[in-house]
């Protein structure tokens, strides 16, 4: 996860720990600016962790299928709209069918699918810090 998120936060880290006039000092402070951040996303991934196996371990469906459910009907759909639709349109061309088959409007389904994954990186923040609502 580090590695994907130095390009961004690396040139602050390294502005930050310039100011400190030490070569040796300003390594050392790198290396623990960075293993802090690198072990804090650690921990939120075993956070996201945990909420993944309990919500999974409900017994209501709706809380633990509603995830897959929707993460299924976005997969389906993402797949006919980009591989299955232009492939089965292709075949149908080839064989000398004048059908054409309608692609979905994949705009509602690109907001469901990147508002999911980014409201359950939200809640998992939540819950960890321990501000998610009592029930």
């Amino acid at each position: 996860m580090w590695e994907l998120l130095k390009p961004i936060i690396g040139p602050t880290v390294s502005k930050v720990v310039g100011l400190i006039p030490d070569p040796n000092a300003r390594a050392k402070a790198q290396e623990d600016l960075e293993k802090t951040i690198v072990d804090g996303l650690a921990q939120v991934n075993a956070a996201q962790a945990d909420i993944n196996k309990i919500e999974a371990a409900h017994k209501s469906l709706f809380v633990a299928g509603w995830r897959p459910f929707i993460g299924w009907t976005c997969g389906i759909g993402l797949f006919w709209n980009f591989i299955g639709h232009p492939f089965a349109q292709s075949i149908l061309l080839s064989v000398g069918s004048e059908v054409v088959l309608p692609p979905l409007v994949s705009d509602n389904l690109m907001e469901l699918t990147l508002g999911m994954l980014g409201m359950a990186g939200l809640r998992s923040f939540e819950k960890m810090k321990g501000i998610a609502r009592p029930r």
